[in-house]
């Protein structure tokens, strides 16, 4: 990590006021005085400020369920902001990892690492997020094997001007299915079931790629993520 961006991430310097105490020789690695902002440094050097020692805070990953009326973001809103439900230090720093609708509930994942975010949103990745669905009218019959059909071959979606990558829709009841796609376009799969003529009322993601939320956790709480989770992606 470079020397600056420790010192924004550890202390209450902005990375400009941080190269200014840096021009200062205010700050010490492993003894010796470092005036380079671009200085790599990691958790086995000894880097001080004024004296005081600055300990590296390595990512942080965690798993939400992600209640009704919250939204997926990092700036206030209308609604509360998936931010203000953790209490960790530093809660500013994190993301989420791809977005949820308000009134869309289940798993979001958080982290403040920009590269394993980035893996597991990319759509090089083709990471199966899979959703439980309510519908409005009942799926049955010869409707619901066109359905499928539909939805494994790509759905053009409204204002769209190509169809949805192909996805996996199964039937669990007359009005309660399972969808699985790769993709994370707009409403993507409450527009997908308006394109057949239906409407989804409530939809909850379950799962990410390998990653499946936790069944302990209600709604609003979260938990970190555990290294071979983390290392699932």
């Amino acid at each position: 990590m470079r020397l600056d961006k420790l010192l924004s991430e550890t202390t209450e310097l902005t990375r400009s006021l941080a190269k200014k105490a840096l021009h200062r020789e205010e700050v010490t690695v492993d003894g010796e005085i470092v005036k380079n902002p671009a200085t790599q440094v990691d958790a086995t050097n000894d880097v001080r400020w004024l004296g005081e020692r600055l300990e590296l805070v390595g990512f942080r990953y965690l798993m939400m369920n992600k209640p009704l009326g919250v939204e997926c973001t990092t700036r206030p809103g209308i609604y509360p902001t998936v931010l203000e439900l953790i209490d960790v230090p530093k809660v500013e720093r994190l993301h989420p990892v791809g977005r949820l609708d308000v009134d869309t509930t289940g798993l979001v994942l958080l982290t403040d690492d920009g590269k394993w975010s980035h893996r597991v949103t990319s759509p090089r990745a083709k990471c199966d997020k899979v959703y439980l669905a309510r519908l409005a009218e009942p799926l049955q019959g010869e409707a619901a094997e066109r359905a499928v059909t539909a939805f494994a071959e790509g759905i053009l979606l409204d204002g769209e001007d190509k169809p949805t990558q192909p996805a996996v829709l199964n039937i669990l009841g007359p009005y309660e299915v399972r969808v699985s796609i790769t993709e994370g376009k707009y409403h993507q799969v409450r527009r997908m079931f308006a394109a057949i003529g239906n409407r989804v009322e409530t939809l909850n993601r379950e799962s990410i790629g390998p990653l499946a939320l936790d069944p302990d956790l209600e709604p609003g709480e979260c938990r970190m993520l555990r290294q071979e989770e983390i290392d699932a992606f």
